[in-house]
């Protein structure tokens, strides 16, 4: 692979194919460092559940607003961050949602009640996940190619990373310095985002052009090739312009039999055979032309049209069922354990648990998905499947070994889909990377939904029942719905591709019936005869 061409030290690479490495890793670690800000801080507030239920006088699910506003926030303005990042680019949105989630959780430390920090966590630092999180794990798809579910999961890490070292971390410095200090010292590292931003370069693939200057020992080759490059061009266009002016000719519904339109298209040969002989690059300019017309302009990073992808509306429908286990297990696991019988200063180790798995299960199944023959959705449906199991079980083990079992698979699966379901956009199956940057905005807006509602609906049946294990019977409900709709993602990509494949062979055989230039010339031809034929020379022949 060739050094990429730089304009600037922070301006875009150019590179003639996806890369699959280079400057991709140094956006590789500025995911690694979103992923620890975003999610991982977002999974770790479990830890301040009891200090903000004691502090504000509040309930289990007033106070679990927090996290479910954040969230949605964190989902719902999804479509805002792709907006906003193709107007401005990458970078400044990154570090500006760097900025805001820093501002939100520092100003957290000096509410005074719990509706104060729906502002302060749930919208403002919210907000600034999106804007963070969103670009970032665009960029960094366009980067990979072949590596692209391996590097996703290793980047995706970060979030493991910080709940393994935050929950145990900020368990004992809360003791220290108290929880609202805590928050201050999470906004002063979510600041580092604003640095790490900086080196979200944007990428350009540009294929390099065939060169023209040949030396001169290759003369005679390259006179073959400009002769055979001119003979395909009059070739090309001598069947476009035939293929146009016969669909003309049958749509127009006219008496003309299209003699006039092929007599302008002979015209328009013979002025292009000339250009094409004055000046062979034209004729390789127009070919490069022709090749390169199929990259088209940049899509939209945002398009609502493709929810009439009945593939793409059954992968939306997945997440917004499978958020519903996304949140509330971590936070809810710690008061959990301690009502089963674990200790108060073990019970934050079952989040370390959690994010030890779910390091191994993103390594994992980074690797699996590099290997698979068979189609990427069917390897994330068996984990949902198992993964809904799991969510059950944790409603009726006890003690710290039991627990800790159902922590580890729970984490090793939650990080298989955590890291798969919006990189699997770029699949063929679901959407394809040409489509991505347009769906991956509407499909983590949907999301939002669940998110929104998912640890609110665990913090009403633990208010109801008495019991942390009830908030788990949601979160497995919505994970088991989420795998019946992940199934029909290939049923109706299978369905799709069958009726596409058949309008295009209607298609195709519709243009063979029609492309018969001899019988259409001679057809023409008769009628020439028969209208240059004079009574008289037809009384003769009788």
């Amino acid at each position: 692979m060739k050094t990429p061409r730089v304009p600037g030290c922070l301006g875009p690479n150019v590179y003639p194919a996806v890369p699959d490495g280079g400057w991709g890793w140094a956006v590789a670690m500025t995911f690694f460092i979103v992923e620890v800000n975003t999610y991982g801080v977002l999974k770790t507030l479990g830890v301040f559940l009891q200090d903000l239920m004691e502090e504000f006088q509040e309930s289990n699910s007033r106070v679990s607003w927090v996290i479910s506003i954040s969230a949605f926030i964190f989902a719902f303005t999804a479509p805002v961050a792709s907006l906003l990042s193709n107007r401005f680019g990458y970078r400044l949105v990154v570090m500006m949602g760097g900025f805001l989630m820093s501002l939100g959780m520092i100003c957290s430390a000096f509410t005074s009640s719990i509706y104060q920090m729906y502002v302060t966590i749930g919208i403002i630092s919210g907000f600034g996940f999106c804007l963070s999180f969103l670009p970032t794990v665009t960029i960094l798809a366009q980067y990979f190619s072949r590596r692209r579910a391996l590097v996703t999961a290793i980047a995706s890490s970060g979030e493991s990373f910080a709940i393994f070292a935050f929950a145990p971390a900020f368990s004992r410095l809360k003791q220290a310095i108290g929880w609202r200090c805590c928050l201050v010292v999470l906004g002063a590292m979510q600041a580092s985002v604003v640095v790490f931003g900086i080196l979200l370069r944007p990428i350009s693939i540009e294929p390099e052009p065939v060169r023209e200057v040949r030396d001169s020992d290759s003369m005679s080759d390259s006179d073959s090739e400009s002769a055979s490059l001119k003979q395909q061009s009059a070739y090309e266009l001598e069947n476009k312009q035939t293929r146009t002016s016969l669909s003309s000719a049958v749509s127009s519904g006219s008496g003309d039999s299209g003699v006039t339109s092929l007599s302008s298209s002979d015209q328009d040969l013979r002025d292009n055979a000339e250009e094409a002989s004055l000046s062979p690059s034209l004729v390789q300019k127009d070919l490069e032309e022709r090749a390169g017309a199929g990259a088209g302009t940049p899509p939209s990073l945002l398009d609502f049209s493709m929810l009439k992808d009945a593939a793409f509306l059954w992968y939306c429908l997945f997440g917004l069922l499978a958020t519903l286990g996304f949140f509330a297990p971590q936070l809810y696991i710690i008061e959990l354990s301690k009502s089963r019988g674990v200790a108060p200063s073990v019970a934050p180790n079952m989040l370390s648990v959690m994010a030890v798995a779910e390091s191994v299960g993103r390594f994992s199944i980074g690797v699996v998905m590099n290997r698979v023959s068979c189609r990427k959705t069917r390897v994330l449906l068996g984990c949902v499947v198992v993964m809904a199991m799991v969510l059950l079980a944790f409603a009726v083990v006890w003690e710290f070994w039991g627990l800790a079992v159902c922590c580890a698979l729970y984490g090793f699966f939650m990080g298989t889909v955590g890291s798969t379901h919006i990189p699997l956009l770029a699949e063929d199956e679901v959407v394809g990377i040409s489509r991505m940057p347009a769906c991956v905005g509407v499909y983590v807006f949907i999301q939002s939904f669940a998110g929104l509602a998912g640890p609110p609906l665990g913090g009403v049946l633990v208010d109801v029942t008495k019991n942390y294990g009830a908030a788990f019977y949601s979160c497995a409900a919505g994970m088991g719905l989420s795998a019946v709709s992940l199934a029909l993602v290939g049923v109706a990509k299978s369905g799709l591709c069958h009726r596409t494949s058949g309008r295009e062979n209607k298609e195709e055989e519709q243009v063979s019936q029609d492309n018969k230039p001899l019988d259409f010339l001679e057809v023409d031809l008769v009628e020439v005869d028969l209208v240059e034929t004079s009574p008289v020379d037809q009384a003769e022949v009788v």
